[in-house]
Parts: structure tokens; C-alpha cells; sequence
């Protein structure tokens, strides 16, 4: 074998870089105008969100397509009225409501469960239910999160980001054991502490920056390993249904659920931390 040939492979290896780069670009972009700008922005993005990944979650479950718009529908309403109803888009006033945030926000989670439990009863598909739960709970905590405080909402980005940029590049680069071998094969443990790493230092960085609470100055690293069992998990659902990505919405990542299953747990994560601190 020639060495031009033994070394076509890491080419081939990194060429999606540039793709993956570009998407990544719009897709920061999007999101950090749109929390900058909070209200109606956020919330529309936040649903789309949730209403793309509740697409492919079905898709991949083979659900008849009926039943998941029905789902796509009732999740869409059971995050816009709940949260307009208690957290109004145009009173964004956070010291009114800082007592009553766990309460109110209770109410929107329960919709979201209403909906999940219709829906998966109605199709027989308790995996339509499921879904509905995965996606929009997170979801809701994170319109929530806008409303109270968007910085923080920000500071959760920016620690996502880091974990699946460092891990992603640590991986590559170092290489080494695999993370979980039967489940994602690519992720490696040197790919695990690198995004660990990544996440603590610019959470930390961003965090000062930010003025958020202490605490989340120190929260970096274990949201990142809760990014990354998330990931795991997406892998898992992915591997066990026999498919390679959520779909190929996205040039370079595949779909909006491989691209936020990471978010969804630490969306949780970032709100019951908050509610503690009220």
C-alpha cells in the first residue's frame, strides 16, 4: 500500500470540519440572538426545537405520522400557553414572580405530562409519550429560564458548547480507550475529560463574565459529564432502533436531537439549581 493511499483515511476522517463548522456558526448565531432578545424569540425557537426533535424521535420509533403531529401539536401548546399565562412574554419581571417560580413553572411541566400521557395512550405508543416528556420538560425549564434570567440561559450554552467542542476535538486528537464501545463507538474517555475540562474553564470564564450566581462558576465540569450521558443516552435510543443520526436536517451533525440531547439534561440541571437558590 502506498503512503498516499494509508493516509487517504484521516482526510476523509476530518473532511466534514468545515460543514460541521459552518452549521455550528449559524446555529450559535441563531440561538444567542434569540436568547439576547428573550420574549417571543426565544420561545418560538425553543418550541421549533422541541417540535423538530419530537419529529425524529418518532421518526425513529417508526410512529404513524398522524399520532406525531398530534404529539408535535400538543407539545407546541403545552409550552406556548402555560408559559405566556404565567411568565408573559412582554412583563419579563422577574422579582414578582421569584418566590412563585417553582409553583408556576409546575403548572407547565404538568401540561407537558398531560400531553405526553394523552398522546401515548391515545396512539398506544408509549414511546410517543415518552418522547413528549424527554423533549419538553427541558424545554419549558429552559423558556422559563429565559424569562427569569437570560444570562444563565447563555452560561448553559456556553457550557453545552464546550463540552461537545473539546470533547469532540480531544478525541480526535488524543484518541485512546473507547467511552462506551456498544453504545457510540466514536467517543472516547480521552474525548469525556477533555470535554469535562473545556466545559469547567469556560463556564467559569463565562460565568465571571456573566455576573451569574457563584455557584455556576463551579458547575461547568459535572454539567458537562451530564451532557455527555446525555449524549450517551441519544446513542443508546439511536443504536438500539438501528439508526446512524436522529436525520439529516442538520449539513455535518445530522439531527436537532443530535445536536441538543446534551442541552436537555443540563436545561433540567441549570433549573433546579435556580429553584434552590430562591
Amino acid at each position: 500500500m502506498s503512503e498516499t493511499a494509508a493516509a487517504a483515511p484521516p482526510a476523509r476522517k476530518n473532511a466534514d470540519l468545515p460543514t460541521r463548522f459552518a452549521t455550528s456558526f449559524v446555529l450559535i448565531a441563531v440561538a444567542v440572538a434569540a436568547t439576547y432578545i428573550s420574549g417571543w424569540p426565544f420561545r418560538v425557537l425553543a418550541t421549533l426545537g422541541a417540535a423538530v426533535m419530537l419529529l425524529e424521535w418518532a421518526d425513529m420509533h417508526r410512529v404513524n405520522r398522524a399520532w406525531t403531529w398530534l404529539g408535535v401539536i400538543g407539545l407546541a401548546l403545552a409550552l406556548v400557553m402555560p408559559a405566556e399565562l404565567y411568565f408573559p412574554a412582554a412583563a419579563n419581571n422577574p422579582e414578582v414572580v421569584e418566590t412563585f417560580m417553582f409553583e408556576r413553572a409546575v403548572y407547565g411541566f404538568a401540561a407537558v405530562a398531560a400531553v405526553a400521557l394523552v398522546v401515548g395512550l391515545i396512539s398506544r405508543r408509549l414511546a410517543l409519550g415518552w418522547g413528549v416528556l424527554y423533549v419538553g420538560i427541558p424545554a419549558f425549564a429552559l423558556i422559563v429560564l429565559n424569562w427569569v434570567w437570560a444570562e444563565l440561559v447563555l452560561w448553559v450554552f456556553v457550557v453545552v458548547w464546550a463540552t461537545d467542542i473539546f470533547a469532540y476535538f480531544a478525541g480526535r486528537t488524543i484518541g485512546g480507550p473507547k467511552l462506551a464501545p456498544r453504545i457510540s463507538p466514536n467517543k472516547t474517555w480521552a474525548g469525556l475529560f477533555g470535554g469535562i475540562v473545556g466545559a469547567a474553564v469556560c463556564g467559569w470564564i463565562a460565568g465571571h463574565y456573566m455576573q451569574i450566581e457563584p455557584i455556576f462558576l463551579f458547575l461547568g465540569a459535572p454539567f458537562a459529564l451530564l451532557a455527555q450521558l446525555g449524549d450517551l443516552y441519544e446513542s443508546g435510543v439511536k443504536r438500539k432502533r438501528g439508526v446512524k443520526d436522529s436525520s439529516n436536517l442538520l449539513p455535518g451533525h445530522g439531527g436537532v436531537l443530535d445536536r441538543l440531547d446534551g442541552l436537555l439534561p443540563v436545561a433540567l440541571a441549570a433549573f433546579a439549581v435556580l429553584i434552590g437558590l430562591v
